[in-house]
């Protein structure tokens, strides 16, 4: 199972000149190999491309995206991995969604599709990542 970040998401839904190609490809790919999903946390950050909910989720039923539930596990994961950042220096006061999502990948054992990859191979070195090789922009 691949859980999608909500860059490549945004990617799409916004027809983002740099990155819609490879999102595109990189989500349909995902598709190929099996169910791809979204939990709260990148639905919420997905949803301010829409204005009505009934939008999204049509947009997210047509991409044949499902939905999977944050597990307890993944919480207490992203409060570790937050404490891991703030020890390194980090200086948000509050854990990053990235934690949640790359929490819930490895507590899951989902692959995570994303093009942001560098906190998630920090903080959550198990989790297998779909990313591009190089940076747009």
């Amino acid at each position: 199972m691949v859980l999608v970040d909500s860059n490549v998401l945004l990617d799409i839904f916004t027809a983002d000149p740099d990155w819609l190609t490879w999102s595109q490809s990189a989500l349909a790919d995902a598709l190929l190999e099996g169910p791809v999903v979204i939990n709260q946390l990148v639905y919420a950050e997905v949803s301010v491309a829409y204005k009505q909910l009934a939008e999204l989720d049509a947009i997210l039923a047509r991409l044949k995206i499902q939905r999977a539930d944050l597990p307890w596990e993944a919480a207490h994961l992203a409060g570790q991995a937050f404490l891991s950042y703030r020890r390194k220096g980090g200086v948000k006061t509050s854990p990053l969604p990235d934690f949640y999502v790359g929490a819930h990948a490895q507590s899951a054992g989902f692959t995570l599709l994303t093009r942001d990859a560098s906190r998630y191979r920090t903080y959550f070195p198990k989790v297998r990542l779909i990313a591009p090789r190089t940076k747009r922009g």
